[in-house]
């Protein structure tokens, strides 16, 4: 990976290079300790009932030629004191970006986001998932990609080369939440010859028509999400080991916006190994401005997921119903509360999460989440995570 990321350094400091001249520099970051408490005891005896990491992030902007050039540069890392899987350290963005007219090029490392929906984003598919730093599987790997947009009045069309792929992060033999047998990455298998040096290209149209954000997206390559396969390790103990099979996939995601109602969908249709499927996520989200006469606001949101296949392995969202609210205070300490939980309408197992924020004076944040797993039966995907109800405290120094 060294010679990867000083080869995209390298493109970058020459797509930047050129004639000196004045610009703007950003500077911005921030420190987080993390405190980890765990409700129940491990499933293995090495794994704690508590956990302290320290994580970072420093992100450098440089803007010049009018803000039609730019360089920015978001190193990551984090220091755990138990799992060694989970100090790690990823470029969330190198990337040099050059705007003309209507046109837009990008090279160097990215985090590129598609989709609407709270509970599930099952088209953002372009990153890889950080699943060390987040279980819901929102936080991103950077991916090495060259992109051109052009926006125009008909829309948006995005076309991109990812030539290199990211492998999934999971928890090592001393991390939590993780499954109770450990995944082996030093077993990983591809089903492309080429591995990670696999090319892969994903393209997305996106416009507004009245009300509707309406966007269709293309992806060909390396699947972002492992099939988990059962093993033995070097030692002759059972492990499950990641394999990364070729995908094509055919997206859409929509949202309305209706006064004080949003519609939002999204759905897919995806060829992996010797099987074509469809999976579809959406609901409604309504917001009540003004809660009681006071600046605080309040979203209801209601989601249903579905995945063709039924209940699988793979996907532990086959039938399920999310619901949450999102509170926001509006206020100087920017305040805000989001609760929720997703239910298999199959099984009731449930999934439970909550979130809460407050900024505390200029320059510190404090976030507290929550995350309980009840009644998940041998046969959920989510299982093995039953003994990983958790409470996560940050406090981060913002400069």
């Amino acid at each position: 990976m060294r010679k990867s990321w000083a080869g995209w350094a390298a493109i970058a400091l020459a797509c930047a290079a050129g004639p000196a001249q004045a610009g703007e520099f950003e500077f911005t970051g921030y420190v987080e300790p993390e405190l980890q408490l765990f409700l129940q005891k491990a499933s293995r005896p090495e794994q704690p009932r508590a956990n302290m990491s320290l994580a970072g992030e420093v992100s450098a902007k440089y803007f010049w030629d009018d803000g039609d050039q730019s360089f920015v540069a978001t190193p990551f890392m984090r220091l755990d004191m138990h799992d060694d899987k989970r100090t790690h350290v990823d470029l969330r963005a190198f990337k040099y970006a050059y705007i003309d007219g209507a046109w837009e090029f990008r090279a160097g490392v990215d985090k590129i986001f598609w989709g609407v929906t709270e509970a599930v984003h099952l088209v953002d598919i372009i990153n890889q998932t950080d699943m060390v730093e987040d279980v819901r599987e929102r936080e991103k790997l950077g991916q090495p990609l060259v992109s051109l947009s052009t926006y125009q009045r008909w829309g948006t069309v995005d076309l991109y080369v990812l030539p290199w792929f990211r492998e999934r992060l999971f928890p090592g033999a001393n991390g939590r939440p993780a499954t109770d047998i450990p995944i082996d990455t030093s077993q990983t298998k591809f089903e492309s010859g080429r591995k990670r040096r696999h090319v892969d290209f994903a393209a997305r149209y996106a416009n507004t028509f009245d009300i509707w954000d309406v966007g269709f997206g293309y992806f060909r390559g390396t699947g972002r999400k492992p099939i988990l396969i059962p093993g033995l390790s070097s030692g002759g103990s059972p492990v499950l080991i990641p394999y990364y099979a070729q995908i094509d996939q055919l997206s859409t995601d929509i949202q309305a916006t209706k006064g004080a109602w949003l519609y939002k969908f999204e759905g897919l249709w995806r060829k992996e190994l010797n099987d074509r499927y469809l999976q579809g996520t959406g609901g409604i989200e309504y917001t009540l401005y003004g809660l009681f006469d006071t600046p605080s606001d309040l979203g209801i949101v209601a989601e249903y997921i579905w995945d063709e296949r039924g209940a699988n392995p793979q996907n532990p969202f086959a039938n399920d119903v999310f619901a949450g609210v999102r509170w926001t205070a509006n206020d100087i300490a920017d305040t805000s509360l989001l609760t929720g939980a997703v239910v298999d309408m199959d099984t009731q197992a449930t999934f439970f999460s909550a979130e809460f924020e407050k900024r505390l004076g200029q320059n510190y944040r404090l976030s507290v989440e929550a995350r309980l797993f009840a009644g998940q039966p041998a046969s959920d995907p989510y299982y093995t995570l039953k003994d990983d109800d958790f409470l996560q405290i940050r406090l981060a120094r913002y400069f």
